[in-house]
């Protein structure tokens, strides 16, 4: 079985040090970026060895036109030619046609093929390698920065190896050729040629250098307008309500303004590299045509040589000028395939242990244990987000992490997920430390509903199936139905397959919540994380959701972040925690009795509780 690209990418892969991915910098010019792409091109050399045959035959035949040329007009042309021989000359050059079409379009055909294949092959590793990535990634990496790099690198990448490379290479050939025909016609001229031409490399690789810069800058600041534009289209209500529509525009005019200058002065660099290489070359080249018509004014050669010397210099600088707008195109591939491998060889600090332990899926619960665990951010290195934090929640028990905001409670949950790694300490789970297991065996053993639920552009349906794929209808529905879902999708005219929107804007935020709720139930996770889970819920739907998620606590372990205590008083055991420390742990009525945080928040909960449903005196 051949080695996909994506697997030979991983084996080949520079090996970066584990941790939090380095922001991208600028790159020192050189042309060897587009080696990048050698593991996606290397498993269809088939199709690499037909497209440079065809290229080869067809660089060939474009290099027989010359010769037909001489020979129709010194055979053809010639004082003791006849109507048949000239027939016969023509006649050639048609087959010379023919045979420059076909193998310019079997070329084109296969070198187009091989760029689609590259590009997509490139864009499918670049959203896989992403999608594995931890949170601290996206910590340092706007959401529009991958776009733009899966979308306008990858542009670029396709517009070289489809079609740029190709006509390089071909043109590569024919310059090459045509070289050699020339210096066989006239060595001595040639030569001199050569020489003028040698000269000129020096400063087209100086020029080169600029633009390649240029060009990864000009990338950059693609990348940056779309990161704008991203993050504002996914937040417009909130920027339509502070009537920032105006600021917004001005801020991407002044990023894009930015990104036109840059590309300007890569357009610039280019255009004069084109130019100078354009102009040298025509100028080495008329030296040398010059010098055939003295010849053949001086009668030491013939029309027909000076006619075929002619194409050749025409064949000689035309590929040098498409060579030099090659050279541009590949210098900002350069630039784009740096960007993406950066973007493949950065590694996740999450690492997967290489022999993962076996878990058996528990019918009660799952047994948790946090054992001295400390946990910095990698963004927020001079504070600790929990310190030295230890606690057991028995299989099947429920259990609620208290305590104010930024005390550490989401963190325990994102440390549990293993989207971070701690710094100090162990995590186990069943007698098993969630290092020494899979990630995908861990996370499917966890359900997870967030206090701002994710809703996918697709229907309700798919919505609750997503928990798990391989459900049938029937579970999806029972699931909907035991998160009181069923309610309000069964009212709409299209039911299960209402389409719900981007992120869900077509429902309100207590319909999001319970088909998140819903999703969390078809799942079936012997540990149960609710992240202020009833929070968007009105009084109505927090009682029925309330009851439905007391139904799907049975028979597995929850722990349960709660801001509203009355909503955790059962809970067993609560866990108080303060400024990344557990300070308190207990069951309600025994913290209230301590007098300490869980006392001070309860009291004052309460207290508001009971003011705001006592009837007031009139």
């Amino acid at each position: 079985m051949p080695t996909t690209p994506i697997q030979t990418l991983d084996q080949e892969a520079t090996s970066i040090p584990e941790g939090v991915p380095t922001p991208a910098g600028p790159a020192k010019p050189s042309a060897s970026g587009l080696l990048g792409l050698m593991p996606f091109i290397r498993p269809y050399r088939l199709q690499v060895g037909l497209a440079g045959l065809f290229l080869v035959l067809a660089a060939a035949t474009t290099l027989m036109f010359p010769y037909a040329l001489k020979q129709l007009i010194d055979q053809g042309l010639g004082a003791h030619a006849s109507q048949d021989d000239l027939a016969w000359e023509f006649f050639q050059l048609f087959w010379v046609s023919c045979a420059l079409a076909f193998f310019s379009s079997a070329r084109f055909y296969a070198v187009s093929w091989l760029g689609e294949r590259v590009t997509t092959d490139l864009r499918q590793a670049v959203y896989a390698h992403v999608l594995q990535q931890s949170p601290a990634f996206f910590e340092i990496t706007q959401t529009g920065e991958v776009l733009s790099r899966l979308s306008s690198d990858t542009t670029l990448v396709q517009t070289v190896v489809g079609s740029s490379l190709s006509m390089g290479l071909r043109n590569l050939v024919m310059g090459v050729g045509a070289l050699i025909m020339l210096v066989w016609t006239n060595p001595w001229l040639m030569l001199q040629v050569i020489a003028v031409l040698t000269v000129v490399v020096v400063p087209s690789v100086v020029l080169g250098r600029r633009v390649r810069q240029l060009s990864r800058a000009s990338q950059d600041r693609v990348a940056d307008t779309s990161a704008i534009a991203q993050e504002v289209l996914n937040a417009i209500p909130v920027v339509q309500s502070y009537t920032a529509e105006a600021r917004e525009a001005e801020r991407y005019i002044q990023a894009s303004t930015q990104s036109f200058k840059t590309a300007i002065r890569r357009v610039r660099a280019r255009s004069v590299l084109v130019g100078f290489i354009m102009t040298a070359t025509s100028a080495a080249l008329l030296w040398g045509l010059y010098k055939g018509a003295l010849a053949v004014i001086e009668g030491s050669t013939t029309a027909g040589v000076l006619g075929q010397t002619l194409v050749y210099v025409l064949l000689l600088a035309s590929a040098f000028a498409v060579l030099g707008e090659v050279y541009g195109d590949l210098l900002r591939a350069a630039g784009a395939t740096e960007r993406l491998v950066e973007l493949l060889n950065t590694r996740s600090a999450v690492v997967e242990v290489s022999s993962p332990a076996i878990v058996k899926k528990s019918l009660a619960g799952a047994h948790l244990e946090l054992k001295q665990v400390t946990f910095y951010y990698p963004s927020r290195a001079d504070k600790a987000a929990l310190n030295q934090v230890s606690f057991s929640v028995p299989s099947g028990h429920n259990a609620a992490l208290v305590g104010p905001s930024g005390a550490g409670k989401t963190s325990v949950f994102s440390l549990l997920l293993r989207f971070y790694d701690p710094q100090d300490g162990e995590i186990v789970l069943d007698g098993v430390p969630i290092k020494s297991m899979r990630l995908q065996d861990l996370r499917e053993r966890i359900g997870l509903v967030p206090q701002d639920p994710v809703i996918f552009s697709t229907s309700a349906y798919e919505n609750i199936l997503y928990g798990r794929p391989q459900a049938s209808k029937a579970e999806v529905l029972a699931a909907a139905k035991a998160a009181f879902a069923d309610e309000f999708i069964e009212q709409w005219p299209a039911g299960y397959d209402t389409f719900l929107g981007e992120r869900g804007v077509r429902i309100s935020g207590g319909q999001r919540q319970r088909i998140a709720i819903a999703r969390a139930i078809l799942k079936n996770p012997p540990l149960l994380l609710l992240d202020e889970a009833t929070s968007a819920l009105d009084a109505h739907s927090e009682r029925m959701v309330q009851a439905a998620l007391e139904r799907a606590m049975l028979d597995r372990t929850t722990l349960v972040i709660a801001h509203r205590l009355a909503t955790v008083k059962k809970a067993k055991p609560l866990l108080v925690l303060e400024n990344g420390q557990l300070i308190e742990e207990g069951v309600h009525e025994a913290l209230v009795a301590q007098n300490g945080l869980y006392a001070k928040l309860a009291k004052l909960q309460f207290q508001e509780l009971q003011a705001f449903t006592q009837p007031q005196a009139v």
